[in-house]
Order: structure tokens, then C-alpha cells, then sequence
């Protein structure tokens, strides 16, 4: 059984900061690309930004320049960097991550999210 558990969503005022982090476990062959969705109350969920296992990156424009995707292959985790927050970065937050939890098998899974509110 694989799984992907976020944390360090929180509460955080404009302008602030927060990392988020994503970790994969259970049996795991090999992890391709990682990625962060998020879904506001009312509307779709929508990428923010992915990355492949070698490194190349993929940002939704709203976040281009403020947020940083990055991973740590060794300990099977993605990470999130948001800088400049915005109260229209409020969301839940969930990690996705295309796995191969045996060598001719891949799946796509999901994390449960944590929410994220940007607030003063």
C-alpha cells in the first residue's frame, strides 16, 4: 500500500511564507513525476506546479515567481515553497505523485491535502 501524507499547511498572513512538504510511502519501485494541485471552496482543483524525477519543473503562471516546487528523491518527498502570499492562495493543498510500486506497474496517487489559508 502506498500513501503520500502532506503537512505544513497553516495560517499565514499576506506576504508571508510556507513550506510544504509531501512524503510517499510504503512499497515504492521507483517515483516519476510529484506534483501540487490545490482547490479553493467553489472552484476547481488546479495545478500549481510539478516535477520530474530528474528535476525539470512546471509552474502554474499565478504562482510563477513566488513558489518553488522541489523534491528529495532519496526520502521519496516533494516540496512546495510559497513566498508572497496572497489571500487567493487559500486552498487545500494536495500532493500527487506517479508511482511504480512494482517495475511494470505505475499508478497515480493522491495525498488528503492540508489546507493553507492566507489571512490578516
Amino acid at each position: 500500500q502506498v500513501q503520500l501524507v502532506e503537512s505544513g499547511g497553516g495560517l499565514v498572513q499576506p506576504g508571508g511564507s510556507l513550506r510544504l512538504s509531501c512524503v510517499a510511502s510504503g512499497r515504492i519501485f521507483s517515483i516519476n513525476d510529484m506534483g501540487w494541485y490545490r482547490q479553493a471552496p467553489g472552484k476547481q482543483r488546479e495545478l500549481v506546479a510539478t516535477i520530474t524525477n530528474g528535476g525539470s519543473t512546471n509552474y502554474a503562471d499565478s504562482v510563477k515567481g513566488r513558489f518553488t516546487i522541489s523534491r528529495d528523491n532519496a526520502k521519496n518527498t516533494v516540496y512546495l515553497e510559497m513566498n508572497s502570499l496572497k489571500p487567493e492562495d487559500t486552498a487545500v493543498y494536495c500532493c500527487n505523485a506517479e508511482i511504480k510500486p512494482r517495475s511494470w506497474l505505475t499508478r497515480t496517487y493522491w495525498g488528503p491535502g492540508t489546507q493553507v489559508t492566507v489571512s490578516a
